[in-house]
């Protein structure tokens, strides 16, 4: 199996990125979360996904950066006590 190892996380995204795709982000709490992935997903800007993860991550950082640009149509999560941004939506 070949491997590919790419400079940017928007490099290894280019072209897979797709407006209402499904994105499973690992990690626990805000420890070992793709931080360089949520990032170039921000920035490239898909709207209406589907996000799972164990957490939301919390306002400003995490998956909370995907919450603030409303790039989140329906989360999947086990715990989301700590955003404030997504009790927002919610509520």
């Amino acid at each position: 199996m070949a491997s590919k190892v790419y400079e940017t996380a928007e490099a290894a995204l280019d072209g897979l990125l797709f407006d209402g795709m499904l994105i499973a982000a690992g990690g626990f709490g805000l420890c070992g979360i793709p931080e360089l992935s949520i990032a170039a997903i921000r920035k490239a800007g898909v709207k209406n996904l589907t996000v799972a993860s164990n957490n939301a991550g919390v306002d400003g950082f995490g998956l909370g950066v995907l919450l603030e640009s409303r790039q989140v149509k329906k989360m999947m999560s086990s715990y989301v006590g700590e955003n404030a941004e997504f009790m927002r939506q919610y509520l």
